[in-house]
């Protein structure tokens, strides 16, 4: 049996779409997402050094974090702009922007690999969950590197291994394990591909960054029941629904019965599931 080439650009094209699928299931689960999540854009805007009249570029921002907490934070004689390459996401974070009453936003669909902004465009550049699906990451390391102002800085998060992320682990392991599907070869973009830290912080050395550095977060994700993990994991969990697209309504419900099954051990005696993970927070100078 042979194993198809990896093809970044078909990649990209199936991770727009994927992401651009699973937009409404993130604004239905956004209070669930953010109060897990919060914590992570409140430390990555800290270790960017963001200051009010700043101007910050947020990679990846999906529905809008952490580029609503920078905004929050340069105030309104700065500016924030939010990249995604899914178009459903960024309409979703308009509408979130404008409820919020945050007017100091711009987004802009692009791909992180050809931001086309001009050099030393922003003092700031954050990524929450958005490197580790980037098929040329140095690429889009460098391109970063280059729109930032001197001395600029990257803060960005990502996962770390699957054991210290039961939020996805336990999904992504379950689905495999049904699936009887081997984890992806090295190198290929996924929730996992970034939880070594000293391998991302030495590609962010290798690119030109300075004063790299790393730290380690945990945030916890809670859901009343097994059931509410599931209806979460169903909505929102773009990687897993791409994995299951092929499969008949009746072994997707097979498998997602497995899915409950397994969160249920993490359950308390009330049934309510907290999920503690580890995230790896890394932040680069220009």
């Amino acid at each position: 049996m042979t194993t198809q080439p990896f093809d970044p650009v078909q990649y990209k094209a199936r991770q727009r779409q994927d992401w651009g699928n699973v937009a409404v299931g993130w604004k239905q689960w956004w209070k669930t997402i953010e109060r897990g999540a919060q914590p992570v854009s409140n430390r990555l805007v800290e270790l960017a050094g963001i200051q009010p009249g700043q101007r910050v570029l947020d990679v990846a921002t999906g529905i809008g974090e952490p580029a609503v907490t920078a905004a929050r934070r340069v105030g309104p004689t700065g500016r924030v702009v939010a990249t995604d390459q899914a178009p459903q996401m960024l309409t979703i974070a308009r509408e979130r922007a404008a409820e919020l009453g945050v007017q100091n936003m711009e987004f802009r669909e692009l791909d992180a690999e050809t931001l086309d902004f001009p050099e030393s465009s922003f003092n700031a550049i954050l990524c929450r969950w958005g490197l580790m699906f980037l098929p040329n990451l140095r690429t889009a390391l460098a391109r970063m590197r280059s729109v930032l102002t001197r001395d600029g800085q990257l803060a960005a998060a990502v996962w770390g291994e699957p054991a210290t992320v039961p939020l996805i682990g336990v999904v992504m392991n379950t689905v495999r394990e049904q699936l009887q599907a081997p984890p992806p070869p090295p190198g290929v973009p996924g929730p996992f591909s970034l939880a070594d830290a000293l391998m991302l912080e030495q590609t962010l050395a290798n690119v030109g960054f300075r004063d790299v550095g790393s730290e380690r977060l945990t945030v916890t994700f809670e859901f009343a029941s097994a059931e509410d993990y599931t209806r979460f994991q169903q909505a929102i969990a773009a990687p897993i629904q791409a994995m299951l697209a092929d499969l008949s309504s009746r072994k997707q419900a097979r498998i997602w019965r497995a899915v409950t099954d397994a969160v249920r051990k993490h359950a308390a005696p009330s049934g309510v599931v907290r999920l503690r993970n580890e995230v790896i927070c890394v932040a680069a100078r220009r």
